[in-house]
Formats: C-alpha cells, structure tokens, sequence
C-alpha cells in the first residue's frame, strides 16, 4: 500500500499569509504511535492514525455550486489509500457526492440519520448508532459525540450532524463537525478517557458573515478550553468563496486565522497549530507519566 497523497496542485503552495511553503515528505503515514493531520482545505484533512488513514468531510473539488476553492491554494483532486471517511452533517460542501465516488467504495461512518441515505447514493456505510465505540481496525475506533449544527436544515438530504471522538496509535483526535458551543465539550475526556490530544475545530465558513451553528475564533478557544485539548488544529476557513469575489477582496477569508492563537491564548494553555492548506502536523502521545501529571 503507498502512503502518499496525490495532490493535482495548480499553484505553489501558499501559506495564508503569503510565502511558499516546503513540499510534504513522500511518507505522510506515521508510525503506529501520533497521529499526522493534513488539511485539504475547509473541513477535509486526511489523518494518518494507528496505521489506517482516515479522511474527514471530503471536498476535492474547485468548484461546488456557487463556491469556488481560493485560486491561490493548492487543490487536492484525490487521496489515496483511504480506509474510512468521517462525515461530519451531509451539507454539500462537507458531503459532496462526486468527491465521495472518487475514494471508491470506501466505508462511511455518520450520524444514524443519515445512513440510508448514503446507501441510497450507493456508498459504503459502518453501521453506527451514536452510544458505542466504532472499531475502524489496527486498534483505532471511533465514538460519535454531539454537534449542534440545526439552523439550516435542508429539504432533500437528511440532517443528523455529528462531531467525533477517534482513538489509536495512542492519541484522541476530537473531530468537532459543524457546531456550536455547547456544555457537553466538558464530558470529552470523560468518553475518550483522556482528554482531546488534537482537536479539529472550525473557526469560521465560506462566506463573510457566520450563520447560527458555527464557530468564530473565540468561540472554538472556548470549546478547546471545555474539552481540554492539549493541541488544536483550526479549520472551515480560508479556501471557499462564493463565485464573483475579486481575488483581491478575500482578506475576510484568512481572518479567521490571523484572530485564532491569539483567541486561544486567551482561554487555555493549548497548542495552535496552524497549517497552510497543504500542510500536515503529527501529534505524539503522552506517556502514562505526563497525563497522571496533566502536562500538555
């Protein structure tokens, strides 16, 4: 099995404040322990965890209705080897259907509600239902947790929206979906059994304004600092834009960005780690030592 991304690039990686960026290493699979987190852009990252790659709300297109991925940043058309998507809420620019049929018959795991009708799209489905542990393979497994994402329901695709908890490799990766702040970020650690190692977190959306449901800069260091994340990995931000924005009207688009370490500074002792679309972090393990201790 090879381990690389293939990415079809139009441009030179940018990093959101200008300037290039190094090319990612061939092998972007971590050993059995940490976990490697490249994000695609909007709420797609690819996590390499436990020997298995796993690949969040997939978007590998440049355009999407009347959205269109930022022409300056690289556009990834298609990963390779994945063994399990999660689907946070089936809202098109997180469930996109040509971007789903591109990774084949790969299994997805959602919200309960929305599983027959994923079937129906003649995609693979792991039977969920939202109360017990998910096992992936290779000793990673996936527990669905609450996520308040209501505000805009649509008429012809069902609206369970879901945030996740996935374990192995020796880490906890918080996959928040779409939601807003709400008091359950505080029993996270409680169902990982440790807190969140790296949280995944939107901190903004494809358009100026925020609708009801989502997170500003703020509002995701409030929700790093409910869960305990010891790392933090912002993202739904910086690569869409509704179609017929001047290329140079789009600083609205990194803001978000520019605002976030700082918002988190001010609520917790968590790491920002802040890739460039393209970009990959890896985050190791404690050692039983350090979490007995609470060291980040």
């Amino acid at each position: 099995m090879t381990a690389s991304i293939l990415p079809d690039i139009r441009r030179a990686p940018r990093t959101a404040y200008g300037g290039g960026v190094p090319g990612p290493p061939e092998d972007r699979r971590p050993a059995d322990s940490g976990v490697r987190a490249t994000w695609l852009g909007h709420s797609a990252l690819v996590l390499d965890i436990g020997g298995l790659r796993l690949l969040t709300d997939p978007l590998l297109r440049s355009r999407l209705g009347v959205l269109r991925h930022r022409g300056d940043l690289p556009h990834h058309a298609h990963v390779d080897d994945v063994d399990a998507v999660l689907l946070s809420h089936l809202h098109h620019d997180h469930a996109d259907l040509p971007s789903l049929r591109r990774l084949g018959h790969v299994p997805v795991v959602s919200h309960p509600d929305n599983l027959r009708w994923l079937e129906k799209q003649r995609l693979g489905v792991l039977e969920t239902t939202g109360e017990e542990w998910v096992p992936l393979g290779h000793g990673v497994e996936v527990l669905l947790v609450r996520a308040d994402h209501e505000a805009r329901p649509m008429p012809h695709r069902p609206n369970g929206a879901t945030g996740m908890l996935v374990r192995g490799g020796g880490v906890v990766v918080w996959f928040a979906g779409d939601t807003s702040v709400h008091e359950d970020m505080h029993r996270l650690a409680d169902l990982a059994g440790s807190p969140p190692d790296l949280a995944l977190l939107p901190i903004g959306g494809w358009g100026p304004r925020l609708s009801a449901g989502h997170m500003g800069p703020a509002e995701a260091a409030e929700a790093a600092a409910r869960a305990g994340a010891r790392h933090v990995l912002p993202i739904h931000y910086g690569t869409l834009h509704p179609s017929g924005w001047p290329a140079g009207r789009l600083a609205w688009t990194l803001e978000p960005g520019r605002r976030f370490t700082h918002a988190l500074a001010l609520h917790t002792d968590a790491v920002a780690l802040v890739p460039p679309v393209g970009g990959a972090v890896t985050v190791l393990p404690l050692d039983e030592k350090q979490r007995r201790a609470g060291q980040r």
